[in-house]
């Protein structure tokens, strides 16, 4: 009878949450009718640190909350502000391409800006300083065409403004 070779432990994952995020999220819990109810917040904490929400995290928030990390992996890619796979960059720009900033040129400011910067909404610089993406609306319409910079809505947009605006990616 062959001796059996015993079974490797596992490696020891790096956690993604700190002690800090976890005492966020515990912090939520009496705020909502139920753990599945800070999925939402909890992904934003995650997100906002590490500026994308890798699998580990999702793992370690569906623990923390008692839920499946499908559960959670669900709710991660029912909206398209998540990043999962990379960090965006340090100014997340969101050229608005609804109605109204269509109509006012929006997405000929969408392809000026991806001409200037070399990136495809959706993409990243090298140096992690800009990601260019596109919203769907961004309720600014009396201000079309806009844009989201980071916190800061862009309202008005021109190519002008649009060049002032990305000599401040750093």
């Amino acid at each position: 009878m062959a001796t059996e070779e015993p079974i490797p432990a596992m490696a020891t994952v790096d956690r993604m949450l700190t002690d800090e995020m976890v005492a966020e999220i515990r912090a939520l819990l009496p705020r909502y009718p139920s753990p599945q109810a800070v999925t939402l917040p909890a992904l934003h904490i995650v997100h906002e640190r590490w500026r994308h929400v890798p699998r580990q995290a999702v793992v370690e928030i569906a623990e923390l909350l008692g839920l499946a990390p499908s559960q959670v992996q669900d709710t991660l890619t029912f909206y398209g502000f998540f990043q999962q796979d990379a960090p965006h960059g340090r100014l997340r720009l969101w050229v608005c391409r609804s109605i109204s900033c269509h109509l006012r040129g929006a997405d000929a400011l969408l392809a000026y800006l991806c001409e200037r910067t070399g990136l495809r909404p959706g993409e990243t610089s090298a140096d992690g300083a800009l990601t260019v993406e596109f919203a769907e609306c961004l309720g600014a319409c009396e201000h079309a065409p806009c844009a989201l910079g980071g916190t800061t809505l862009h309202t008005c947009l021109t190519k002008e403004k649009l060049d002032e605006l990305l000599k401040t990616v750093t």
